[in-house]
């Protein structure tokens, strides 16, 4: 062997040794510094939200959420506890009371059988069912009109529409349009001026433009009308929807207590918000016979709670039913695919 051959083999043999040979070799599967394999691959780590739980972070969610809890649910209790309680008791507590040792449902036996209280809650509840039904009606319709391609005039339409949403007439005016009209003092005040909301039109019309096409194609080759096509396809296919946007109409309706003092003069008229309101701010109530009594007594502050019980419950009642249509109905009709 010539000596340029043979020192080839040296060099490579102490090439292997250095690289791949028992000397400088790494075992099979070891990590480089900082985490690497060889070959330049990194080694995988799970997601935060897939690593285990820690008892320390645990524990803290768990009291973070109690911390929560009892800072929303106290006040709620605090009121219906009072509500429920006498007046010697409320007297004795400094006025609010954690625990109703003497119970009495005087003050909501006060508010429902013929006080202003019980007027205003009848008002309040008519007003809702009326108005909900008007302004759903309203909305379908008119969304339904202008997600329909080919509408005369329905691009015009809807910048109007935005338009008032985006820049909306002042306190007199509206008050002006609605004397003149000839609606001061009388219920359609509180409804017609209201009567379509912007933001659930815009919902509603997302959600029917996002329909099917081949839906409406099939229904006019069978000699559906457009209000046959409303009522037997769109309607049962946008019941989530639909739900969302008269719950939104609902709790509108039920807490607006703005347009009855500003468009009611006779305080006999007024929604149950109204009158909280009242009570609230101005510390006056209304006894069994409506006449007021001014300065809050301890009877008056038992059904100024009850009031505000029921003004609270109605929409904690039908929440939980319209929940789950929540997510769906809003995503849904504000997203376009």
């Amino acid at each position: 062997m010539s000596p340029a051959t043979g020192a080839a083999a040296r060099r490579a043999k102490d090439s292997g040794t250095k690289d791949g040979g028992p000397k400088g070799a790494r075992a099979k599967g070891s990590r480089m510094p900082g985490g690497r394999m060889p070959g330049g691959r990194t080694k995988a780590r799970r997601p935060a939200w897939q690593e285990e739980p820690r008892a320390l972070t645990t524990a803290g969610k768990v009291l973070a959420l109690v911390l929560i809890t009892v800072a929303v649910v106290a006040p709620f209790w605090v009121v219906l506890a009072t509500s429920l309680s006498s007046s010697r008791q409320v007297t004795a507590d400094g006025g609010y009371s954690l625990w109703p040792r003497e119970f009495s449902p005087h003050a909501f036996h006060q508010i429902l059988t013929g006080s202003t209280a019980g007027r205003a809650l009848v008002v309040s509840l008519l007003l809702v069912v009326v108005g909900t039904a008007v302004s759903l009606a309203a909305t379908v319709l008119l969304a339904y009109a202008l997600a329909r391609p080919g509408v005369i005039g329905g691009g015009w339409v809807l910048k109007m529409t935005l338009i008032a949403f985006l820049f909306p007439p002042g306190i007199i005016p509206a008050y002006l349009v609605v004397d003149n009209l000839g609606l001061i003092d009388s219920y359609p005040s509180l409804v017609l001026p209201v009567v379509v909301d912007v933001f659930n039109l815009v919902v509603l019309r997302g959600f029917f433009q996002g329909l099917p096409g081949e839906l409406f194609e099939a229904a006019r080759l069978d000699g559906a009308g457009e209000f046959t096509v409303l009522w037997r396809i769109v309607l049962p296919l946008s019941r989530s929807v639909i739900a969302v946007v008269g719950f939104f109409y609902g709790v509108t309706y039920w807490n607006d207590f703005f347009r009855a003092l500003f468009y009611l003069n006779d305080p006999g008229r007024w929604p149950l918000s109204t009158l909280l309101r009242l009570l609230v701010t101005q510390g006056v109530t209304a006894d069994a016979n409506g006449t007021t009594a001014s300065a809050l007594q301890d009877t008056s502050r038992t059904t100024l709670m009850a009031t505000i019980v029921l003004a609270v419950v109605p929409v904690l009642v039908v929440y939980p039913f319209v929940q789950r249509f929540f997510t769906k109905g809003v995503l849904t009709g504000a997203v376009k695919s």
